[in-house]
């Protein structure tokens, strides 16, 4: 029986490499065949059963080509996020609670590697000139990095997990997130070209829902998606473009914003514009494209109401342009359409909260008309809360897209 199995990693990994030309371009196949053969030759020396092999045999492997001990985590299906506080402390998400995990990474340095290695497939640096990064995994899982000395206890990454089947409305509805009525409202909305847009706090599943949302949109359309690390997995669109933003280089040249990427759009005739995120000056970019004829753009932001999501769409406009605040709310109600407000419940489940149409900017206010709300009616024996949107008694104000597009406007 193997009692430190990390230890035996390191020593097959060590007469692995020594085995192998590590300068040229190995395949992962040839390295697992190398490594299982000298699990076999070791075995014969010392007595492994047949999961101690296989355990060995894809430790090694995760140490050289995948993420080290972090592997596992990553390919458990159940866990939705990863958190790495030093090389000593593992934390995920699983079922929407927090568990601590018994693996360890050993020293920084080993941490350190595994970041580089993920990092580096997708053409992103970190380092002490610059240690805060966003990247992502090759399944599409968003990784957030922040490294020592402005990470205290060690390096600290945050996955962010997406699952290999992309969501869809149905699955939402199976949730309790929607209800079909609500679902079939916004089918008809993203068909008809409304301006989207998702607002929620973090891990309230706004990416998620913007998946779900963007497969309403129709298959014979130019769609861009633009992006800080890409996300997004829309099916079925042949004439799809994917953009991603790229850091810049040690010399400080090379950056790419979402800024930079939104107006390039403009010149790539796009039907339809994605952005995964709006959180800064960009945000005047995509209101002038919804502005002027790009209709039914979708994006997402941070914020804990409608009305809040507003202010901080006139803050982000003002961070980087100078332009009176009347102009920019004004901008901000003839561009956006429709607001759809998500959040985390106190039970850990993600809902809609809130559906409202933007109608108008008047007298220095919003108007706004909601059109669901989430009504809680008490909670189930396991603590889950029991709810759901209902409609209000609120007319939908601006039906003239659905008219425009031959499509009911019943709401």
């Amino acid at each position: 029986m193997i009692e430190d199995m990390q230890q035996w990693i390191r020593q097959i990994r060590e007469i692995v490499s020594n085995r192998l030309d590590l300068t040229r371009n190995i395949s992962d196949d040839e390295i697992r065949e190398v490594i299982s053969d000298i699990v076999m030759e070791q075995s014969r020396q010392q007595y492994m059963s047949l999961n101690e092999k296989k355990t060995l045999m894809e430790g090694v492997f995760n140490s050289m080509r995948g993420l080290d001990v972090l592997q596992p985590l990553v390919d458990d299906p159940s866990i939705t996020e990863i958190m790495i506080n030093g090389p000593h402390n593992v934390f995920v998400e699983q079922n929407g609670r927090l568990y601590k995990k018994d693996v360890s990474f050993g020293t920084n340095e080993k941490l350190e590697n595994v970041i580089l290695n993920i990092v580096s497939k997708v053409n992103r640096t970190v380092n002490e000139a610059n240690p805060i990064v966003d990247a992502r995994l090759l399944d599409g899982s968003r990784v957030n990095v922040v490294l020592p000395p402005i990470a205290l206890d060690g390096p600290t990454v945050t996955i962010r997990k997406f699952p290999e089947d992309p969501m869809t409305m149905e699955k939402l509805i199976s949730y309790g997130s929607i209800t079909p009525e609500v679902a079939e409202l916004l089918d008809r909305m993203v068909r008809a070209k409304y301006n989207i847009f998702i607002s929620g706090g973090t891990g309230s599943g706004k990416t998620t829902f913007l998946n779900a949302l963007s497969n309403y949109i129709p298959k014979d359309e130019r769609v861009i998606t633009i992006e800080d690390s890409a996300e997004l997995q829309i099916k079925g669109v042949a004439n799809l473009v994917r953009m991603e933003t790229r850091n810049a280089n040690m010399e400080g040249k090379g950056e790419v914003t979402i800024r930079d990427l939104i107006r390039s759009s403009l010149r790539m005739r796009p039907e339809r514009i994605v952005v995964g995120e709006v959180r800064g000056a960009e945000a005047l970019d995509m209101l002038q494209a919804m502005n002027t004829g790009h209709d039914g753009s979708l994006s997402t932001g941070h914020s804990n109401s409608t009305k809040d999501m507003l202010s901080r769409l006139e803050t982000m406009v003002i961070s980087g342009n100078n332009i009176p605040i009347d102009a920019i709310r004004q901008q901000i109600a003839s561009a956006i359409d429709i607001i759809i407000q998500l959040s985390r419940l106190r039970d850990k489940s993600r809902r809609t909260l809130e559906i409202t149409e933007v109608v108008d900017y008047v007298d220095g206010k919003f108007i706004l008309n909601p059109l669901y709300k989430f009504v809680e009616h008490g909670e189930d024996k396991n603590g889950r809360i029991i709810g759901g949107l209902e409609r209000t008694e609120n007319p939908m104000k601006n039906t003239y897209k659905f008219h425009m597009a031959g499509l009911s406007d019943k709401v």
